[in-house]
């Protein structure tokens, strides 16, 4: 077992992973998109990321790990989760990234990634 935690380089070197991931900052933080439709933020400061999830998984993730997630906000059918980079490990924060990006995406780009996996 690795040690616990991902730098901000490490996390930007992810969304290298999947497609059409565009970046902009915006003050102090970098806010992560993928046609234009925002999926994440990183604040760089306070190494934190906010992910875009599902209601029920955002409930689920802060119940289960709240020194890891805390909630961020929620909007419409989605539940933002903020992610402490230093207390996860970089497999589990790659899936909620790719989670995020999918819940984000465009269908077709969606299913093009996956059949390309």
């Amino acid at each position: 077992m690795w040690a616990m935690g991902v730098s901000v380089d490490e996390f930007l070197e992810m969304l290298d992973r999947l497609p059409e991931v565009g970046q902009s900052e915006g003050g102090d933080w970098i806010s992560l998109k993928v046609r234009g439709k925002g999926f994440g933020y990183l604040w760089e400061k306070t190494q934190t990321v906010g992910l875009k999830a599902t209601i029920e998984e955002q409930i689920a993730l802060v119940a289960e790990r709240p020194e890891v997630f805390e909630v961020q906000f929620t909007a419409g059918r989605f539940g933002w989760v903020v992610v402490r980079l230093e207390k996860i490990d970089p497999e589990e924060l790659f899936e909620l990234v790719t989670e995020a990006w999918c819940l984000t995406a465009p269908k077709q780009l969606v299913s093009a990634h996956e059949a390309g996996r």
